[in-house]
Parts: C-alpha cells; sequence; structure tokens
C-alpha cells in the first residue's frame, strides 16, 4: 500500500505542472474513450451484474450498479462538462498589499492526493477521476466489490488515455485489494494521502470518520425530508413529493420522510396517497396519518432509516415549528424541502434548517452537481467545514498565500 500511495503522490507533482488547456484536451479524449469502449464497459458491467443478483443485492444496488448505453454516454459528457469548467487552479481568490508593502495573494492549490472509497455506482469512478484530474490531484479511487469488473474497465480506459500522453498512470490508481482491510490501510496513510472522501453506506461512513488519520470529507446518509405547509399549493406539493421520492429512490437526494401540516392533513393525505398508490410506493405512517388514510405504522426506527427504495414514511405535523423539530431530530444535514405559498413560513424554515441544500417549493431531487452546474461531483458533503453540498473541482483545492516582497525584514 505504502509504494502504492508514494507513486500516486509523486504522479500528483507531475499533474500540477500541466496548463489548464493540456488537461481539457486529455479530459475530452478520456470521454471519447469511454464512448468507443463501450462494449467492454457493458460486458464487463455484465458480469458484475450477474454477480450481483448471485449475491441478492437490492434493487436500489443493483440500480447504482447498472450500465447501458445512455449511462455511458452520460459518463463521457460529464466529463466533458468537466473540461469546459473554469480553470480551477491558479485562480487567485484575494490580494492586498500590506503596510509594510508586502504584495500578497490568496491562490488556489490542488489538494494532492485525494482517496476516494465509494460503492456500486461505477460511474462514480470516471467522475471523480475527471474532476481529480481537472483540478491537478492524484486520485486513488476504492470501489466496491460488487462493481470491481466495471470500475477496472473504466480505470484501464482512462489511464491508457494518460498512457497516450505521457502522463503517470498513477494519476488515477484503482486500490489493487478489494479487502475492507485495505480501506483501514488506506485511511491512516497521512503521508501519501490529503483527502479521504467516503461514499456509502452509514456504516462505511462511520468507520472512516471514527479511525481515519487523514481529513475525511464525508458523503453521510441522506436522510431528506419535504414539508407540505398549510399554505402549500396542494397540486405543487404532490408532483414534488412524488418527484423527490419515486423518481430515482435508491439515490441519497431522494425524500425519505413526508411532512404534512396537521390543518391540511385531512385534504391532503388522500390525495397524497391515491398519487404514491399509482406509483406502487410503500407508505408508513404515523397515528396521526394512521387515522386519515390506510398505512403500515412508521416507527422512530423508520423515521431514523434511509429507504433507499420506494418506501416513504408520512409524518403529520404542527406547523412549521413541528416540521422543524423533526427534521432536527432526524436529518443528517443533506437535503430538506418546504413547500408553501407563505413567504414568512418559508423563510423561517430556510433560515432554521441547518443542511447541505435547503429549497423551497422544489424537489429535493435538485442536489446534485450537474443539477447545479458544476459539473460531475466527487460526493455530496454533509460537513460543515471545507466543503458542504455538491462538491465539484472547487472543493478539491485549497489555497495558500504568495508573498512578494523588496527586502522587508520584520
Amino acid at each position: 500500500m505504502e509504494a502504492f500511495l508514494a507513486k500516486a503522490k509523486e504522479g500528483s507533482r507531475v499533474l500540477a505542472a500541466l496548463r489548464g488547456s493540456q488537461k481539457n484536451r486529455i479530459l475530452k479524449e478520456m470521454a471519447e474513450a469511454l464512448r468507443a469502449n463501450s462494449k467492454t464497459l457493458l460486458e464487463a458491467n455484465a458480469l458484475d451484474m450477474i454477480d450481483g443478483e448471485k449475491n441478492d443485492l437490492s434493487s436500489a444496488l443493483m440500480d447504482r450498479l447498472y450500465l447501458d448505453e445512455k449511462r455511458i454516454e452520460s459518463m463521457a459528457v460529464a466529463i466533458e462538462e468537466i473540461a469546459a469548467l473554469k480553470e480551477p487552479v491558479g485562480r487567485v481568490l484575494d490580494g492586498w498589499v500590506t503596510e509594510e508593502g508586502l504584495k500578497i495573494e490568496k491562490v488556489s492549490i490542488p489538494i494532492g492526493v485525494i482517496g476516494i472509497i465509494y460503492e456500486s455506482r461505477p460511474n462514480v469512478t470516471s467522475d471523480t477521476a475527471a474532476l481529480c484530474f481537472k483540478s491537478a490531484n492524484a486520485c486513488v479511487l476504492k470501489g466496491g466489490k460488487e462493481a470491481e469488473n466495471s470500475n477496472k474497465a473504466i480505470a484501464d480506459i482512462l489511464k491508457n488515455v494518460l498512457n497516450q500522453n505521457n502522463l503517470p498512470s498513477s494519476l488515477i490508481s484503482l486500490v489493487p485489494d478489494s479487502s475492507r482491510e485495505s480501506v483501514a490501510k488506506l485511511i491512516k496513510m497521512d503521508k501519501y494521502v490529503d483527502l479521504i472522501i467516503p461514499r456509502g453506506g452509514a456504516g462505511l461512513i462511520k468507520y472512516v470518520s471514527e479511525n481515519a488519520s487523514v481529513p475525511v470529507v464525508k458523503h453521510d446518509k441522506g436522510q431528506c425530508h419535504t414539508y407540505i405547509d398549510k399554505s402549500a399549493n396542494l397540486s405543487n406539493a404532490i408532483a414534488i413529493a412524488l418527484n423527490a421520492k419515486v423518481q430515482r429512490p435508491g439515490v441519497c437526494n431522494a425524500m425519505e420522510t413526508l411532512l404534512v401540516d396537521k390543518s391540511i392533513a385531512k385534504e391532503a393525505l388522500p390525495l397524497l396517497k391515491i398519487a404514491f398508490d399509482n406509483a406502487h410506493t410503500i407508505l408508513k405512517g404515523c397515528k396521526e396519518t394512521q387515522k386519515l388514510i390506510t398505512v403500515a405504522p412508521a416507527s422512530e426506527e423508520d423515521f431514523d432509516t434511509e429507504y433507499l427504495a420506494n418506501i416513504l414514511n408520512i409524518r403529520v405535523v404542527e406547523g412549521v415549528e413541528g416540521a422543524i423539530e423533526h427534521i432536527v431530530r432526524f436529518g443528517s444535514g443533506h437535503s430538506e424541502a418546504i413547500i408553501t405559498e407563505n413567504i414568512t413560513a418559508a423563510e423561517t424554515f430556510l433560515n432554521a434548517i441547518d443542511a447541505a441544500a435547503v429549497y423551497v417549493n422544489a424537489s429535493t431531487r435538485f442536489t446534485d452537481g450537474g443539477a447545479f452546474g458544476f459539473g460531475a461531483e466527487v460526493g455530496i458533503s454533509t460537513n460543515k467545514l471545507h466543503a458542504r453540498g455538491p462538491m465539484g473541482i472547487e472543493g478539491l483545492t485549497t489555497y495558500k498565500y504568495k508573498i512578494y516582497g523588496s527586502g522587508q525584514i520584520r
């Protein structure tokens, strides 16, 4: 592991010297290489899908794992969008002259070597590799065993482009050991790795956060809520809630709990039930909800569960304050939404909720690097320090101060 990471560290210095135009050209070549090798990618992914069925992976994990021509094209387009983003490295973020005549510039620089630990989604391999390359960081990727064939095929294609451009293949590295022990080693290698970004289940996030000596930016669980206020436009509310849950249930920005103001529950809940029944959503509800519609009971544990499936909790609450109280207790700091036509209720919710993304009259499904205009993302950070929310190329840079003097001493 140490020798493997030392190569990544050495390669990061080579990448830091590349001009933005060079990086963009190579990224476009990577996108074309994915398209040209789509057959190879589909064959590798088919092996993972077969293994996934044998190992009884959940429908949500199987959906994340699956590749087709359309998803491969999306991966290529994402890389092209990253290439089109403005250069993140070498930007003068601030500048001033001190009383002593020192000219100081605050300049963006790459972080160095970034370790990314993730599960299921093969597109994370190409997205994160491209983002790290654009921001002049070497990346060390530790994908899940369930996507081993797909991840290797993608990484090999991207590394081949690096080789064709006389760049170290260690700039994009897959951890060769797929065991859990390799994660334990990786997160302790602070001599070589500058940042760890874990993306996966609660157990993985907890383990990495508690055991890493390398700084960690968490991509924690998406315990997302939508609150329908008494002043909401009900047709809008139903459409937004439906989208937030069923458009793609197996992702972290999907809604897990729907909160409904008590004063409109009698009218709203039957309409919501019809909509979700048509979408084949399994509904669970609090006691107040069960008085108004037929649903399974929702326990306190249910309200703390990230289903990543077409299952939804419903709770009736006492106005905005009741919604805020519930979210403060069960929210994970990811994405929260209020549906309302009342500006005071909206501002109260926006100001009181401590999450990376807080919405008014929109689906939580928009918490995404592409939807925010960042291109792809390395994750959606629920941290408060360094990066928060969809983490694009700017989140993969740090800064240093350049000081120009003319003989000053202190």
